[in-house]
């Protein structure tokens, strides 16, 4: 499935989506910056709560297809040119993890 088509699905708002058409061949959950560059896989949409400009690094190293927002969380605007920029699909949801989770393993 697309990130546009899982987007749509989960009912999510992007905030950046400079490739709409990646696949999405896997999911991680995690907030712990340096465990999910070990743990995440390439293809795969992370659900995070973390908000910094570290994200975008660690998302670009694991070559996540989406970094998912939960519970309301945004990025600043520098951030969001950046991903932007690299190419980095962002997405958020006022759910939370557990939820976003849930709803994924049901697709």
């Amino acid at each position: 499935m697309t990130v546009a088509e899982f987007a749509e699905k989960l009912n999510l708002t992007p905030l950046s989506l400079p490739d709409p058409g990646r696949e999405i061949t896997g999911y991680y959950a995690g907030d712990l910056l340096s465990w999910v560059m070990g743990r995440a896989q390439s293809g795969d949409c992370w659900f995070t709560i973390m908000s910094n400009i570290n994200v975008l690094a660690v998302a670009t190293l694991a070559d996540v297809a989406c970094v998912v927002l939960a519970e309301g969380v945004t990025l600043e605007d520098k951030e969001l040119e950046n991903a932007r920029a690299k190419g980095i699909n962002v997405l958020t949801s006022q759910k939370n993890t557990y939820t976003l989770c849930a709803e994924a393993g049901g697709l």
